[in-house]
């Protein structure tokens, strides 16, 4: 089983660290496009019916467009930036002859691009590079599981929330009786991602502990079956493909009392595109597809892993 742990862990690694290098230059293969929208010389909204469902959806002319939506209209592909090695979220699939990001996210850029009748192109970077990548506009929007805290509010907007967990702690089995309580945690050494709200927890909450802050969560859980910390600080719904791959790990029963949300991150003053993105959300999540993507793809990263 300690095998099985490694192999994912390693799986995940390696595929975050080919595309490490990419940068916001880093690309998956899209999937079909659907047709351009018409250019600026339209001047009335029109019906086109989306490849992947067959139905028909208003699509909003150029000239009726915010800046935002324009751009991706005008150049027919909408650009998503990403952080992959956060399954079942978004990682590579480095079984696939693309080696392209897959998952949750991935799920979800596709609904929108569908949505708005143009090309998916998908950039993955590191957390905190794509967090600066939406004000530098390198992207058109960020699905990555990012928490719209009001700190990041301040400077972006933020779609519904399309997925929500608990933020726990992964600690060794064997530790189990050391983790009760909260107050138990005083004193741990924690390991978490860069940039997210899983480190700003720690630093809030447990200034005196020692905190390792890694790019990618699998550098973490490396560090906690290598023995350097005694606990990664992570959201469920992402710590839950790990513990169900390990019988070596769980949860300590000492949690963090607060809520992790997820949506899209988009540039201020674009509410026409937010209102098409909380409309792809409220679709999906009334469907039921929410769930089984995190199914479908938590099954993905165990089996990869096999």
């Amino acid at each position: 089983m300690k095998k099985r742990i490694m192999a994912m862990v390693m799986t995940i690694a390696m595929g975050t660290m080919m595309f490490a290098g990419c940068g916001t230059e880093g690309t998956s293969g899209s999937t079909d496009a659907a047709p351009k929208a018409e250019t600026s010389e339209a001047t009335e909204s029109k019906t086109v019916e989306s490849e992947a469902t067959g139905s028909e959806e208003a699509v909003v002319s150029t000239e009726e467009a915010g800046p935002l939506l324009s751009k991706i209209k005008e150049s027919g592909k909408l650009v998503v930036g990403t952080a992959s090695g956060y399954p079942p979220y978004e990682f590579v699939d480095i079984t696939s002859a693309d080696q392209a990001v897959i998952g949750v996210d991935m799920e979800l850029a596709q609904a929108i691009a569908d949505e708005l009748g143009v090309e998916l192109e998908v950039q993955d970077m590191t957390f905190s590079a794509l967090l600066a990548s939406i004000p530098a506009g390198t992207v058109d929007m960020a699905i990555a599981g990012v928490s719209p805290t009001d700190e990041r509010r301040e400077t972006m907007d933020f779609s519904d929330s399309y997925l929500f967990a608990d933020q726990v702690v992964i600690i060794n089995k064997s530790d189990a009786d050391k983790y009760k309580t909260f107050d138990d945690l005083k004193g741990a050494t924690l390991a978490a991602e860069k940039s997210t709200t899983q480190e700003s927890l720690v630093q809030e909450l447990l200034p005196d502990n020692t905190l390792v802050s890694l790019d990618h969560v699998p550098e973490c859980i490396l560090e906690l079956k290598n023995g350097k910390v005694d606990g990664v600080v992570v959201e469920s719904i992402v710590g839950e493909q790990y513990i169900l791959a390990d019988d070596t790990l769980q949860f300590a029963d000492a949690k963090f009392d607060r809520q992790k949300e997820a949506a899209i991150v988009i540039n201020k003053g674009n509410e026409d595109l937010l209102e098409i993105l909380n409309k792809v959300i409220k679709e999906n999540q009334d469907a039921g597809n929410f769930d089984a993507w995190v199914t479908k793809y938590s099954q993905i990263v165990v089996d990869n892993a096999q």
